[in-house]
Protein backbone atom coordinates (compact mmCIF):
# COMPACT_ATOMS: atom_id res chain seq x y z
CA UNK A 1 0.00 0.00 0.00
CA UNK A 2 1.24 3.41 -0.96
CA UNK A 3 0.97 6.70 1.57
CA UNK A 4 0.67 9.89 1.69
CA UNK A 5 3.44 10.19 4.31
CA UNK A 6 5.41 7.41 5.80
CA UNK A 7 8.15 7.97 8.96
CA UNK A 8 10.36 5.14 9.48
CA UNK A 9 12.47 5.29 12.67
CA UNK A 10 12.50 9.16 12.67
CA UNK A 11 14.61 11.24 15.22
CA UNK A 12 15.15 14.77 15.75
CA UNK A 13 18.00 16.34 17.98
CA UNK A 14 18.46 19.74 18.60
CA UNK A 15 21.88 19.67 20.80
CA UNK A 16 20.89 17.54 23.78
CA UNK A 17 16.99 18.42 23.23
CA UNK A 18 15.28 14.77 22.06
CA UNK A 19 12.34 16.31 19.89
CA UNK A 20 11.16 13.07 18.63
CA UNK A 21 12.26 9.97 19.35
CA UNK A 22 11.96 6.91 16.93
CA UNK A 23 8.59 8.14 15.51
CA UNK A 24 6.92 5.30 13.13
CA UNK A 25 3.84 6.68 11.08
CA UNK A 26 1.89 6.08 8.36
CA UNK A 27 -0.90 8.80 6.77
CA UNK A 28 -3.09 7.67 3.55
CA UNK A 29 -3.52 9.53 1.15
CA UNK A 30 -7.33 11.35 1.11
CA UNK A 31 -7.90 11.71 5.20
CA UNK A 32 -8.20 14.53 7.68
CA UNK A 33 -5.85 13.96 9.99
CA UNK A 34 -5.47 15.31 13.68
CA UNK A 35 -2.53 16.08 15.34
CA UNK A 36 -2.39 15.93 19.10
CA UNK A 37 -0.18 16.91 21.59
CA UNK A 38 0.86 18.96 24.97
CA UNK A 39 3.26 22.13 24.02
CA UNK A 40 6.40 20.81 23.41
CA UNK A 41 5.41 16.91 22.40
CA UNK A 42 7.19 17.34 18.91
CA UNK A 43 4.18 18.45 16.58
CA UNK A 44 6.10 21.84 15.23
CA UNK A 45 9.06 19.54 14.56
CA UNK A 46 7.14 16.65 12.91
CA UNK A 47 5.48 19.25 10.72
CA UNK A 48 8.75 21.25 9.83
CA UNK A 49 10.20 17.69 8.96
CA UNK A 50 7.48 16.46 6.80
CA UNK A 51 7.46 19.98 4.53
CA UNK A 52 11.45 19.43 4.80
CA UNK A 53 11.88 23.00 6.77
CA UNK A 54 14.24 21.08 8.47
CA UNK A 55 16.28 17.39 8.32
CA UNK A 56 15.75 14.31 10.33
CA UNK A 57 18.91 13.74 12.78
CA UNK A 58 17.79 9.92 11.44
CA UNK A 59 14.98 7.45 10.07
CA UNK A 60 13.22 8.14 7.10
CA UNK A 61 10.51 10.15 5.95
CA UNK A 62 9.11 9.66 2.36
CA UNK A 63 6.10 11.81 0.67
CA UNK A 64 4.11 10.36 -1.93
CA UNK A 65 6.81 7.84 -1.93
CA UNK A 66 9.95 10.31 -2.68
CA UNK A 67 12.01 11.87 0.27
CA UNK A 68 11.07 15.36 0.59
CA UNK A 69 14.29 17.51 1.54
CA UNK A 70 15.40 19.79 -1.50
CA UNK A 71 12.75 17.46 -3.71
CA UNK A 72 11.22 20.25 -5.25
CA UNK A 73 8.73 18.20 -7.18
CA UNK A 74 7.50 16.88 -3.36
CA UNK A 75 7.30 20.01 -2.35
CA UNK A 76 5.00 21.67 -5.21
CA UNK A 77 2.78 18.72 -3.65
CA UNK A 78 2.45 20.24 -0.34
CA UNK A 79 1.25 23.24 1.39
CA UNK A 80 2.64 23.87 5.15
CA UNK A 81 0.30 26.69 6.75
CA UNK A 82 1.91 27.65 10.07
CA UNK A 83 1.37 29.73 13.10
CA UNK A 84 3.36 32.84 11.93
CA UNK A 85 4.77 33.77 8.47
CA UNK A 86 7.69 36.18 7.21
CA UNK A 87 6.43 37.80 4.46
CA UNK A 88 7.60 40.79 3.50
CA UNK A 89 5.50 43.67 5.24
CA UNK A 90 5.63 45.98 2.45
CA UNK A 91 3.52 43.12 0.01
CA UNK A 92 0.59 43.71 -0.50
CA UNK A 93 -2.21 40.59 -0.20
CA UNK A 94 -2.88 39.88 -3.57
CA UNK A 95 1.21 39.90 -4.12
CA UNK A 96 1.64 37.21 -1.41
CA UNK A 97 -1.35 35.08 -3.29
CA UNK A 98 0.41 35.97 -6.78
CA UNK A 99 3.68 34.13 -5.41
CA UNK A 100 1.76 31.56 -3.58
CA UNK A 101 0.14 30.69 -6.73
CA UNK A 102 3.88 29.79 -8.30
CA UNK A 103 4.36 27.33 -5.40
CA UNK A 104 1.78 24.80 -6.39
CA UNK A 105 0.42 23.24 -8.88
CA UNK A 106 -3.51 22.68 -8.15
CA UNK A 107 -3.71 26.62 -7.09
CA UNK A 108 -7.18 27.82 -7.87
CA UNK A 109 -6.85 31.57 -7.72
CA UNK A 110 -11.31 31.92 -8.26
CA UNK A 111 -11.28 30.14 -4.68
CA UNK A 112 -9.08 32.17 -3.12
CA UNK A 113 -10.28 35.61 -4.07
CA UNK A 114 -13.95 34.17 -3.09
CA UNK A 115 -12.13 33.10 0.57
CA UNK A 116 -10.74 36.82 0.39
CA UNK A 117 -14.75 37.64 0.21
CA UNK A 118 -16.06 35.71 2.67
CA UNK A 119 -13.00 36.79 5.61
CA UNK A 120 -13.78 40.37 4.30
CA UNK A 121 -9.60 40.46 3.40
CA UNK A 122 -8.72 43.25 1.15
CA UNK A 123 -6.67 42.43 -1.65
CA UNK A 124 -4.37 46.01 -1.43
CA UNK A 125 -3.90 45.74 1.94
CA UNK A 126 0.29 45.33 2.59
CA UNK A 127 0.72 42.24 4.92
CA UNK A 128 1.85 44.66 7.94
CA UNK A 129 -1.33 46.29 8.35
CA UNK A 130 -2.99 42.90 9.14
CA UNK A 131 -3.81 42.40 12.25
CA UNK A 132 -2.61 38.35 13.59
CA UNK A 133 -5.81 37.14 13.19
CA UNK A 134 -6.19 38.52 9.63
CA UNK A 135 -2.60 37.02 8.96
CA UNK A 136 -3.92 34.15 10.37
CA UNK A 137 -7.01 34.09 7.97
CA UNK A 138 -4.04 35.01 5.19
CA UNK A 139 -2.37 31.63 5.83
CA UNK A 140 -5.53 29.91 5.67
CA UNK A 141 -6.91 31.22 2.28
CA UNK A 142 -3.21 30.30 0.98
CA UNK A 143 -3.60 26.34 2.70
CA UNK A 144 -7.46 26.04 0.70
CA UNK A 145 -6.67 27.43 -2.05
CA UNK A 146 -3.52 25.91 -2.91
CA UNK A 147 -5.53 22.61 -3.21
CA UNK A 148 -2.56 20.91 -2.85
CA UNK A 149 -2.11 17.08 -2.17
CA UNK A 150 -1.29 17.06 1.54
CA UNK A 151 -1.52 20.45 3.30
CA UNK A 152 -0.11 20.75 6.86
CA UNK A 153 -1.61 23.52 9.17
CA UNK A 154 0.20 24.21 12.49
CA UNK A 155 -2.29 26.05 14.88
CA UNK A 156 -3.36 27.88 12.09
CA UNK A 157 -6.12 30.22 13.64
CA UNK A 158 -4.01 31.97 16.20
CA UNK A 159 -5.70 35.93 17.15
CA UNK A 160 -9.07 34.10 15.31
CA UNK A 161 -12.85 34.71 16.66
CA UNK A 162 -14.84 31.68 17.09
CA UNK A 163 -17.00 32.90 14.30
CA UNK A 164 -14.21 32.89 12.04
CA UNK A 165 -12.68 29.51 13.21
CA UNK A 166 -16.02 28.11 12.72
CA UNK A 167 -16.07 29.21 9.24
CA UNK A 168 -12.88 27.68 8.43
CA UNK A 169 -14.10 24.33 9.31
CA UNK A 170 -17.23 24.21 7.41
CA UNK A 171 -15.45 25.60 4.33
CA UNK A 172 -11.91 23.01 4.81
CA UNK A 173 -14.65 20.08 5.03
CA UNK A 174 -16.93 21.01 2.26
CA UNK A 175 -13.96 22.13 -0.33
CA UNK A 176 -12.22 18.31 1.26
CA UNK A 177 -15.33 16.45 -0.29
CA UNK A 178 -15.52 18.48 -2.70
CA UNK A 179 -11.39 18.14 -3.47
CA UNK A 180 -10.12 14.93 -1.58
CA UNK A 181 -6.69 15.26 -0.39
CA UNK A 182 -4.60 14.63 2.52
CA UNK A 183 -4.85 16.94 5.72
CA UNK A 184 -2.94 16.70 8.82
CA UNK A 185 -4.01 19.56 11.36
CA UNK A 186 -2.29 20.22 14.65
CA UNK A 187 -4.38 21.55 17.22
CA UNK A 188 -5.23 22.50 20.84
CA UNK A 189 -9.04 23.82 19.99
CA UNK A 190 -9.75 19.58 19.87
CA UNK A 191 -13.36 19.63 21.00
CA UNK A 192 -14.08 22.08 18.01
CA UNK A 193 -12.35 20.41 15.32
CA UNK A 194 -13.07 16.96 16.25
CA UNK A 195 -15.98 16.25 14.14
CA UNK A 196 -13.84 16.74 10.90
CA UNK A 197 -11.37 14.05 12.03
CA UNK A 198 -11.25 10.67 10.32
CA UNK A 199 -7.77 10.25 12.10
CA UNK A 200 -5.88 11.32 14.71
CA UNK A 201 -2.68 10.61 16.38
CA UNK A 202 -1.38 11.61 19.82
CA UNK A 203 2.32 12.93 20.62
CA UNK A 204 4.27 12.49 23.71
CA UNK A 205 7.20 13.48 24.52
CA UNK A 206 8.55 12.68 21.34
CA UNK A 207 6.74 9.48 20.81
CA UNK A 208 3.78 8.07 18.81
CA UNK A 209 1.43 7.16 22.47
CA UNK A 210 -1.69 6.20 19.37
CA UNK A 211 -2.63 6.46 15.83
CA UNK A 212 -6.25 5.57 15.44
CA UNK A 213 -9.74 6.47 13.52
CA UNK A 214 -11.76 8.34 14.87
CA UNK A 215 -14.41 5.74 14.32
CA UNK A 216 -12.75 3.02 16.06
CA UNK A 217 -12.04 5.39 19.15
CA UNK A 218 -15.47 6.04 19.27
CA UNK A 219 -16.40 2.70 19.80
CA UNK A 220 -14.24 1.94 22.43
CA UNK A 221 -13.52 5.48 24.52
CA UNK A 222 -16.38 4.86 27.63
CA UNK A 223 -17.35 6.54 30.45
CA UNK A 224 -18.98 4.23 33.44
CA UNK A 225 -20.47 5.76 36.22
CA UNK A 226 -22.06 4.02 38.81
CA UNK A 227 -21.60 2.51 42.41
CA UNK A 228 -18.27 1.21 42.55
CA UNK A 229 -18.60 -1.99 44.06
CA UNK A 230 -20.36 -2.76 40.99
CA UNK A 231 -17.57 -1.39 38.47
CA UNK A 232 -14.72 -3.41 40.04
CA UNK A 233 -15.21 -6.82 38.14
CA UNK A 234 -16.09 -4.79 35.12
CA UNK A 235 -12.52 -2.65 35.53
CA UNK A 236 -10.62 -5.61 36.26
CA UNK A 237 -8.77 -6.01 32.77
CA UNK A 238 -9.87 -3.24 30.95
CA UNK A 239 -7.34 -0.39 30.00
CA UNK A 240 -8.69 2.30 32.27
CA UNK A 241 -7.32 5.79 31.55
CA UNK A 242 -9.00 8.09 34.34
CA UNK A 243 -10.44 6.82 37.54
CA UNK A 244 -12.04 9.19 40.09
CA UNK A 245 -14.30 8.01 43.38
CA UNK A 246 -16.95 10.04 46.14
CA UNK A 247 -17.75 7.39 48.58
CA UNK A 248 -19.50 4.26 46.95
CA UNK A 249 -19.83 6.43 43.55
CA UNK A 250 -17.35 5.75 41.16
CA UNK A 251 -16.56 7.33 37.51
CA UNK A 252 -14.16 5.76 35.32
CA UNK A 253 -12.87 6.32 31.74
CA UNK A 254 -11.80 3.57 29.99
CA UNK A 255 -10.65 2.59 26.56
CA UNK A 256 -11.18 -1.01 25.80
CA UNK A 257 -13.74 -2.85 24.09
CA UNK A 258 -17.08 -3.79 25.69
CA UNK A 259 -19.07 -6.44 24.83
CA UNK A 260 -22.59 -5.90 23.72
CA UNK A 261 -23.41 -8.23 26.71
CA UNK A 262 -21.53 -6.46 29.27
CA UNK A 263 -23.46 -3.36 28.26
CA UNK A 264 -26.46 -4.80 29.09
CA UNK A 265 -25.37 -5.87 32.25
CA UNK A 266 -24.03 -2.85 33.45
CA UNK A 267 -27.21 -0.89 32.50
CA UNK A 268 -29.50 -3.60 33.86
CA UNK A 269 -27.39 -2.95 37.40
CA UNK A 270 -27.45 0.87 36.83
CA UNK A 271 -24.34 1.60 35.28
CA UNK A 272 -24.66 4.79 33.14
CA UNK A 273 -22.51 4.22 29.75
CA UNK A 274 -21.32 7.48 27.58
CA UNK A 275 -18.95 8.23 25.17
CA UNK A 276 -15.99 9.79 25.90
CA UNK A 277 -15.43 13.58 24.32
CA UNK A 278 -11.79 13.20 22.01
CA UNK A 279 -10.81 16.19 24.79
CA UNK A 280 -11.06 14.48 27.81
CA UNK A 281 -9.60 11.38 25.78
CA UNK A 282 -6.69 13.25 24.70
CA UNK A 283 -6.23 15.01 28.27
CA UNK A 284 -6.50 11.23 30.08
CA UNK A 285 -3.98 9.60 27.63
CA UNK A 286 -1.39 12.26 27.79
CA UNK A 287 -1.70 12.28 31.71
CA UNK A 288 -2.67 9.33 33.11
CA UNK A 289 -1.67 9.92 37.04
CA UNK A 290 -5.72 9.94 37.53
CA UNK A 291 -6.62 6.13 36.92
CA UNK A 292 -6.13 5.87 41.27
CA UNK A 293 -6.47 2.27 42.40
CA UNK A 294 -9.59 1.36 42.21
CA UNK A 295 -8.98 -2.64 43.89
CA UNK A 296 -8.07 -0.95 47.41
Amino acid sequence: MSYAVECINVTKKFRKTLALDNVNLTIEENKIYGLLGRNGAGKTTLLNLLSAQSLQSSGTIAILGEQPYENSKVLSQMCFVKEAENYLDMLKIHEILDISSKFYDKWDNNFALKLLKEFNLTSNKKYSALSKGMQSILGIVIGLSSRAPITLYDEPYLGLDAASRYTFYDILLKDYTENPRTIILSTHLIDEVSKIFEHIIILDKGKVLLTEEVDNLKSKAFYLSGRKEILKDTLKGKNVINFEQAGFSASAAIYDNLALEEIRKLQLEGIEIKPVPLQDFFVYMTSMSNRGDFYE
